[in-house]
């Protein structure tokens, strides 16, 4: 057991040699999305030396109208699921960093950032001065999403993978550059990822889904959204094969939080001894490497 801890210990030296020890506290605003991305964020801030202190406000699928709905009354109706409104949340801390996201649906679409993204910003400055905004990019969905292969899509709809990722990308650059606030490039991280010829994923198109039967899946072999699986269908009751497109896998929320770790702490995720089972180490260290360079692209 001393040995061990030993071990621990020189890991932890040995990869907070690059920068000095940083304790930082962040208010996270979102839904899934960011729950996902954060998911991983407290084991390489440990790794890495450091301390966090994140407190996370999720409501599934929540769009920034619906957080600024509740900053705009208190009151037991917009309380959290931690029992408190956005005001006392907000001074729960003397939060280091505030960070919102856009519903993954409406990314694409600036329309509905505004006036909504604009009224938690001024919530927030007025009620954590201190605090920098921060602007969660979300991540385009699955190449293979069933959102991409609707016969008649609405006006305005992505029809592929990119096409989510350049609306959704110009919306947060436009809602980041009007409040002169710092973008956290999760989405960059994934269409890189995604977009790699070795390492991205590409859709089994031999699997034979008429004719499957469990536990067979479809070659998902580099994924970063949690993909086809078998589970129970709320109507029939039945097992059948069911694609989630939009979440992230471990290995999706893996990057999501080394995207984070550089934003947060300042220095390179390259080489951080945190490694989450299940994960090969060679695609552990691309998932860290394709953080890296987006974060350092965004930078320039």
């Amino acid at each position: 057991m001393g040995k061990l801890v030993l071990l621990a210990s020189v890991l932890m030296w040995a990869s907070s040699i690059a920068g000095e020890a940083k304790t930082v506290r962040i208010l996270t605003i979102g839904n899934s999305f960011s729950r996902n991305a954060t998911n991983h964020l407290d084991d390489l801030a440990e790794a890495g030396g450091h301390t966090l202190i994140h407190t996370p406000l999720v409501i599934g699928g929540a769009s920034f109208q619906v957080h600024a709905d509740k900053a705009k009354t208190e009151g037991k109706a917009r309380l959290y699921t931690n029992g408190r409104d956005l005001i006392a949340n907000l001074a729960a801390e003397k939060w280091d960093y505030v960070t919102i996201q856009q519903a993954s649906i409406k990314s694409h679409d600036f329309s509905t950032y505004q006036p909504h993204a604009g009224i938690l910003r001024d919530f927030i400055a007025k009620h954590t001065p201190q605090a920098k905004l921060l602007i969660h990019q979300t991540w385009a969905y699955r190449k293979d999403d069933p959102r991409f292969f609707v016969k008649e899509p609405k006006p305005g709809e992505p029809k592929t993978q990119e096409e989510m990722y350049r609306g959704l990308t110009a919306a947060y650059d436009k809602i980041t550059a009007e409040f002169g606030a710092r973008v956290i490039p999760v989405g960059d991280a994934f269409f890189a990822a995604d977009s790699d010829p070795e390492r991205g994923y590409r859709i089994d198109t031999a699997f034979d889904f008429e004719n499957a039967r469990q536990p067979a899946l479809p070659d998902q072999t580099h994924s970063l959204h949690v993909g086809w699986r078998w589970a129970a269908s709320k109507v029939r009751r039945t097992l059948g094969l069911a694609l989630d497109g939009h979440h992230a896998n471990l290995a999706g929320e893996y990057l999501g939080a080394c995207v984070w770790y550089e934003v947060l702490f300042g220095e390179s995720v390259v080489g951080n001894t945190y490694l989450p089972k299940g994960l090969q180490y060679d695609y552990t260290r691309f998932l860290q490497e394709t953080a890296h360079r987006v974060v350092q692209a965004r930078m320039k």
